[in-house]
C-alpha cells in the first residue's frame, strides 16, 4: 500500500514524506565511531544508517602494481537492517554495493596507492574498507560510499616496529587526493529523484549511480533497474548528480 501511495504522489509531483524530488533527506556524519579501527565513520541518511571501519595490513602487490598498495571493499548485509537480508555470506545485493563503492573510490583515485608501498613487490598496506549496514530504508549506496569515504578520510597509518604493526599508535594519515561523491539519481515516468526512501526505491524504474570527484571528473556510472534511459535521460540525471554532490562534498570534512 506504502509502495502504491508513493507512486500515485510522485505522478502528482510530490514524494511521501514532503521533500522536493532533488532533496536529500537529513544527513547526519558521524567519524570515529570505532575504537579498534584505523578510521570509521556513522552516515545516516533520514532512517538510512551505514557504519564503515578501515583497517590496515601488511601483504604482497599484486604483480601488474608491483608498487602500489591495496584496497578491497567488502559489505555486510545484516538482518537486523532489514527483514529481506538473511544471515551467512554476503548476496548478491551486498557484493554488487561493494563492487560500486570500491569503482567509485579506485577509479576516483582517491588514495595515493603508491604512498602506501613498503617494499616495491614485496611489501604494501593493504586497505580494508568493511561497510556494515545497520538500518536499511532506502538509498544505500550514497549512503554506503559517504560513510566509505569519511572513514577513510579519518583514517591514520599504524606505526611499524620490525614489520610489526603497532595498533593505536600511528605514524601519519592516510593520502586521501580526492573526496568522490555517489549520487544516484531515480527515474519514475518523466520525473527524477535522488536520495528515494525505501518504498520509492521499489518502484523505480530506473536509477544511475554516478561517483563524482572533486574537479566535477565523472569516475563511474551504474545503471540499475531494466527500464532503458535515453540520452537526454542520462544527460539530465548526470546534471542533477553534479549539483547534489557538491551539496555532499560540503558536508565532508
Amino acid at each position: 500500500m506504502q509502495e502504491k501511495y508513493a507512486l500515485e504522489l510522485i505522478e502528482k509531483g510530490k514524494r511521501i514524506d514532503g521533500r522536493k524530488f532533488e532533496e536529500f533527506r537529513p544527513i547526519e556524519i558521524k567519524p570515529n565511531v570505532i575504537k579498534n579501527s584505523e578510521g570509521s565513520a556513522d552516515v545516516r541518511f533520514g532512517d538510512t544508517r551505514v557504519i564503515a571501519g578501515v583497517k590496515l595490513n601488511i601483504g604482497t602487490p599484486y604483480p601488474d602494481t608491483p608498487e602500489e598498495g591495496m584496497l578491497r571493499v567488502g559489505a555486510e548485509f545484516s538482518p537486523l537492517a532489514a527483514p529481506e537480508f538473511e544471515s551467512g555470506p554476503p548476496g548478491e545485493d551486498a557484493i554488487e554495493l561493494a563492487r560500486i563503492v570500491d569503482r567509485g573510490i579506485r577509479e576516483s583515485e582517491c588514495i595515493e596507492l603508491k604512498k602506501l608501498c613498503l617494499t616495491p613487490e614485496e611489501k604494501v598496506w593493504c586497505l580494508f574498507v568493511d561497510i556494515h549496514i545497520i538500518n536499511h530504508q532506502g538509498n544505500l549506496l550514497d549512503c554506503s560510499a559517504l560513510a566509505s569515504l569519511v572513514a577513510l578520510l579519518n583514517t591514520k597509518i599504524p606505526k611499524l616496529e620490525d614489520d610489526k604493526i603497532i595498533r593505536n599508535e600511528f605514524e601519519k594519515p592516510l593520502p586521501v587526493v580526492f573526496k568522490p561523491i555517489n549520487i544516484t539519481v531515480g527515474k519514475i515516468s518523466d520525473k527524477f529523484l535522488i536520495d528515494p526512501r525505501f518504498e520509492e526505491e521499489n518502484i523505480l524504474e530506473s536509477k544511475l549511480s554516478i561517483a563524482i570527484r572533486d574537479d566535477d571528473k565523472i569516475c563511474s556510472v551504474q545503471k540499475q533497474e531494466k527500464m532503458e534511459l535515453s540520452l537526454e535521460d542520462i544527460e539530465r540525471m548526470v546534471d542533477i548528480a553534479l549539483v547534489k554532490s557538491k551539496e555532499i562534498r560540503k558536508l565532508v570534512k
